[in-house]
Formats: structure tokens, C-alpha cells, sequence
């Protein structure tokens, strides 16, 4: 496995691959980046990973500063994974002096996440077209997790025109049904033992919607119910959409996606669910 910090030495590397499959990550990886590794070897001839804990995709007073990394246990992980190349630029390799460029995503990234987080997805965006044009993947491979960047990234390659196969893998959870996230290390015990609420409050709107309900505001308190049932979260938002367009739906049809984002004390979970 060759690490490789600059995009010089990537691009000398990438040279002898043939069908490469791209992993981007921003680090501490868990078994949900592992299966987007698995998947990603068991479909090309090569498997890169990108380890970068972007700057751009962070506001202000996020976390950005305490954002866990462990480039080591990663790079340990990745060589018994069978990873062929890791990309681990610094800030300033991906960013250098008089770097002054933002991609903007229009429409799909004005809600959800994008409306609580404004500039999260230009960083993304932008960010993940530089990966894109350095790795020059065959195919990349995201989470389901993420179920709006996952909507970002492909409108992004669909209308840049890129030569890119995107990729969306389901969401890994543990046994309790709580999605895997480089995040959930800020829980503490007590709230570690509460954070399942967000997957059954998915769960019971896919009950309902597998029962006939399809009035968007039904399947909402469905989910509200079981996350209220748990007095430390803070809920900021819960959504039934469109999963293409992510537009708010008053009824569902035949597929809906639904998200939500909800803190515990100083932490931050998104989850979603699609139906149909």
C-alpha cells in the first residue's frame, strides 16, 4: 500500500492502475468505511482511499478543531483491507496560497443539512471535484448515511459531466441500529444509550408506510414520537422528501427518503430511511 501526501505523487501512482475505486473520507474510520472499501475492491482492479479532513465543509463553530483522527489506525486498517493507494494531503496541498474557488450545488443543497449548515455543501462540492480530478476514479463510493451529500455529489457529476460511476452503498449500523459515524466517539454512556431513539423513529415510519400511510405529516410525527420519547435530544428537523429532488412532500408516493438530524448534548446525528 503506498501512502501518498501531494497530488504529484498520487497522480504518479495512479498512473499504473487500471479501473480505480475511490473511498473519500475525512479519517477515523469505522466498518462502514470498510464495506465501502470491500465493495470498492471486489469491483476494480485498484482501491484508493482519501483521508482529508476538509476545512471548507466545516462552519464556524463546528468541529473541526476536535474532529477525531488517527492516521496511523486508519492506515493500519486500509493495508488489511487491501487498499492499494491513500491519499493524505495536508490542508495547504488541497488548499495552497491564492486558492480561490467554490462550487456551488444549486437547489437540492438549500435544505435539510444545507439550510442548518449554510457553505457545508460548497465545501463538499468542491472538495470532492478536486478528489475527482486528482484520483480520476472509475468509481467512487459513498455512505447512505449521508443521504443528501450522496444527492449532492451525483447532481455534481451529472451536470459537470464527469466520468465518474457514483456509487451509494446502505448504511452500516450497529446491532441497536445506530448508523455507524466517526461522530458517535463524542457520546457519552447515557447517551450512547439513547441514540437508538433516531433509528426506531425511522423504523416506525416505515411501518406506517408499509401499512398504507402516506400523508408526509403522519409518517413526521411518527418519527418525532419515538425520538421525543427521549428527553435529551433537540431535534432540528425531520423530513419526508422527494429523494431525488429532496422537495418536502405533503404525500408520499411511491418512494419517499426520510432524514433526520438531532443533537445530544454537544452531538450531532443524522440518520435517514428510504421507503418504497
Amino acid at each position: 500500500m503506498q501512502v501518498l501526501k501531494t497530488v504529484a505523487a498520487f497522480r504518479a501512482a495512479r498512473a499504473g492502475c487500471g479501473d480505480l475505486g475511490l473511498v473519500p473520507t475525512l479519517g477515523f474510520l469505522h466498518e462502514g468505511h470498510l464495506s465501502l472499501v470491500a465493495r470498492a475492491r471486489a469491483e476494480n482492479a485498484a482501491v484508493a482511499v482519501s483521508i482529508f479532513v476538509n476545512p471548507t465543509q466545516f462552519g464556524p463553530n463546528e468541529d473541526l478543531a476536535r474532529y477525531p483522527r488517527d492516521l496511523p489506525r486508519d492506515l493500519r486498517l486500509l493495508e488489511a483491507a487491501g487498499v492499494d493507494l491513500v491519499f493524505a494531503p495536508a490542508p495547504a496541498e488541497m488548499y495552497p496560497p491564492r486558492f480561490d474557488l467554490s462550487i456551488q450545488v444549486g437547489g437540492v443543497t438549500d435544505v435539510l443539512e444545507g439550510a442548518v449548515r449554510p457553505g457545508h455543501f460548497a465545501g463538499v462540492a468542491t472538495v470532492v471535484a478536486k478528489l475527482f480530478n486528482i484520483v480520476q476514479p472509475t468509481r467512487a463510493y459513498f455512505g447512505q448515511k449521508d443521504a443528501q451529500q450522496c444527492v449532492v455529489i451525483q447532481k455534481l457529476v451529472r451536470d459537470l459531466d464527469m466520468p465518474v460511476e457514483v456509487i451509494v452503498a446502505p448504511t452500516v449500523r450497529e446491532a441497536d441500529g445506530l448508523a455507524l459515524s466517526s461522530r458517535n466517539s463524542y457520546l457519552t454512556p447515557e447517551q450512547r444509550a439513547v441514540a437508538p431513539a433516531i433509528f426506531r423513529g425511522l423504523l416506525a415510519a416505515e411501518a406506517l408506510f408499509d401499512a398504507g400511510e402516506r400523508d408526509g405529516d403522519a409518517l413526521r410525527r411518527a418519527v418525532r414520537a419515538a425520538i421525543e420519547a427521549e428527553p435529551q435530544f433537540s431535534v432540528d428537523y425531520i423530513s419526508v422528501a422527494d429523494p431525488e429532488t429532496l422537495a418536502e412532500l405533503d404525500r408520499a408516493g411511491a418512494c419517499a427518503l426520510v432524514s433526520i438530524a438531532a443533537r445530544l448534548g454537544t452531538t450531532r446525528l443524522i440518520d435517514n430511511i428510504l421507503l418504497g
